[in-house]
């Protein structure tokens, strides 16, 4: 039996309230990200069954949201090449001003959160440190990008186009990462207004990124590209 647009839209808005629920509670009164692990993963492995439940019942293959083993090395190539040009131009403008400004600029490693205020916890560097952060990583990657630009990106698109598909999942990636701001109010590093200001930053930033990576997601068929640029 065919999915209806309606019950399709609804299963995935299910999806998305399931796992922001989860993920508040871990961010707000779990806080996992806070332990040596560095990172909120038990919302995040939440996020991946939920993502191969809801695949399954819509009546999808893993392959169908983008997860193939054709060509994937060579598109993860593609991702990395993304990830360090961006990364190289980017923290190479912020040095040379700083440079300019008589400042010593230098890089150091962090785990830490994606965030618009900065890394705060540095750490040196160390086998378990690299492994926990490897490892991290990866279960974020694969549960964004699986539920994001895998099954809403595909769900949607399938019932309303692809624009309206991108537009969607880009926004609803915005609105995911507002949590972090509301933390911020609650342990008082933030004011209300300053929260505001902030979350707006990250439906837009984050936003463009989901769209970039959901253009990927259609141009290859495949969530490789956007996966492993999300990597860094």
């Amino acid at each position: 039996m065919e999915n209806t647009k309606k019950s399709v839209i609804l299963t995935i808005i299910g999806l998305y309230i399931v796992c922001e629920l989860i993920k508040d509670i871990e961010f707000l009164l779990i806080k996992t990200d806070s332990t040596f692990i560095g990172e909120n993963v038990i919302c995040k492995i939440v996020c991946i069954i939920a993502t191969v439940i809801v695949t399954k019942k819509l009546g999808y293959k893993l392959s169908d949201i983008g997860l193939k083993k054709k060509n994937a090395v060579r598109y993860a190539l593609y991702g990395l090449g993304l990830g360090i040009t961006t990364f190289a131009v980017s923290y190479g403008i912020e040095m040379t001003i700083l440079g300019i400004q008589d400042k010593s600029p230098r890089l150091s490693v962090y785990i830490t959160n994606f965030g618009l205020t900065g890394a705060t916890n540095e750490i040196s560097i160390s086998f378990t440190a690299i492994v926990i952060c490897i490892i991290g990583n990866i279960i974020n990657v694969l549960a964004e990008e699986g539920m994001f630009r895998g099954i809403m990106l595909r769900a949607i698109s399938d019932k309303c186009g692809f624009k309206t598909g991108n537009y969607v999942q880009a926004l609803m990636f915005g609105v995911w990462h507002v949590i972090t701001c509301v933390q911020g109010v609650i342990d008082g590093s933030m004011t209300i207004p300053m929260a505001i200001v902030f979350a707006f930053g990250y439906i837009v930033l984050a936003g463009i990124l989901a769209i970039e990576w959901g253009t990927c997601m259609n141009m290859t068929g495949v969530l490789w590209v956007g996966m492993f640029e999300h990597f860094f």
